[in-house]
């Protein structure tokens, strides 16, 4: 078990919350998931062992099983991908990876590997499209306050945990630091444009769907996500990670009851640490208590072991 909180690698091309982006030339980058955890905006002085394998392994997993909905940006997964694989392999360019990107790759220490995906570079479009299933967090608090969710009316007698009869499109600003704001679809098509708003909803409510259903088999229900979209040669594509238990609420499908919170297996069970430790949720943040933190590792490694039938490996 290892802990990684920076990569240190050369040609840093972004360092965010949680993922170090690095340079491979041409369009490619290599994108690792850190064990760094934020929550309320702000980065957290402890990490969670094993964290950024979890997020890049289920990441590649989704990114695999929505394919046929969405093009992504993901080309090579270090952890499982063999360098030697044969140009045509799904994922790869026309040619395979350039021998500079292959030497960077296997230069790489096991516990970056483990982390990393190798990626396209695309075009951000800079909002966060939000998806709910289910009404809970910052949906919950609106709906008690005003009777909506992303300023529409909502039904009266709504339950904390109750479904949506269809999934809610939300989407947000997408902010470097501090908070995301909420947009109204006229004021995403502002931004956006109407015709990109109108595929970013479609899309968006598309691999929920599609994940959400395959999820339930698996005994977990996907109350919320947020997912991130790009341009590839005008094409839009998913980008920088899908469905993880930093972006994603999974709950328990046995424990789902509404009107109480959900057993979980996400970074909620930070978040409530941390509101009922008393933090003002102003910097600094304080450090997480060991029990805290290996109980979050472990429902981050429960969590992929449910929607994958695989047990993680871990570097």
């Amino acid at each position: 078990m290892t802990t990684l909180r920076e990569t240190n690698l050369p040609n840093l091309f972004h360092r965010g919350k949680v993922r170090d982006t690095h340079d491979l030339g041409g369009d490619l980058l290599l994108m690792v998931a850190t064990d760094r955890i934020s929550a309320f905006d702000l980065v957290l002085p402890t990490a969670i062992p094993s964290k950024g394998i979890v997020l890049s392994a289920m990441s590649a997993f989704w990114f695999r099983h929505t394919q046929n909905i969405i093009p992504n940006h993901l080309l090579f997964y270090p952890a499982t991908d063999a360098l030697t694989a044969p140009a045509n392999s799904p994922g790869l360019p026309l040619g395979g990876l350039p021998k500079q990107a292959k030497d960077f790759i296997a230069s790489l220490p096991k516990d970056v590997a483990s982390r990393g995906m190798v990626v396209r570079r695309a075009r951000r479009i800079d909002v966060e499209c939000v998806v709910r299933g289910y009404i809970t967090g910052s949906a919950w608090a609106e709906y008690q306050k005003s009777g909506t969710v992303n300023s529409v009316p909502m039904p009266k007698g709504l339950r904390e945990g109750d479904m949506f009869p269809q999934p809610l499109f939300t989407p947000t600003t997408k902010a470097e630091t501090g908070h995301d704001m909420p947009l109204t679809k006229a004021q995403l098509e502002d931004i956006v444009g109407r015709q990109t708003a109108l595929e970013l909803e479609q899309k968006t409510v598309a691999v929920y769907k599609a994940c959400q259903e395959y999820a339930k088999t698996r005994g977990i229900i996907i109350a919320d996500t947020k997912l991130e979209f790009g341009r590839l040669n005008e094409r839009m594509i998913l980008i920088d990670e899908v469905l993880t238990p930093d972006s994603s609420r999974f709950w328990d499908a046995k424990g789902w009851a509404p009107g109480k919170n959900q057993p979980n297996f996400d970074k909620q069970f930070v978040r409530d640490w941390l509101v009922h430790s008393g933090w003002n949720r102003e910097p600094p943040a304080p450090q997480l208590p060991q029990d805290i933190v290996g109980k979050t590792r472990q429902r981050y490694l429960e969590a992929y072991r449910l929607l994958t039938g695989q047990e993680l490996q871990e570097a």
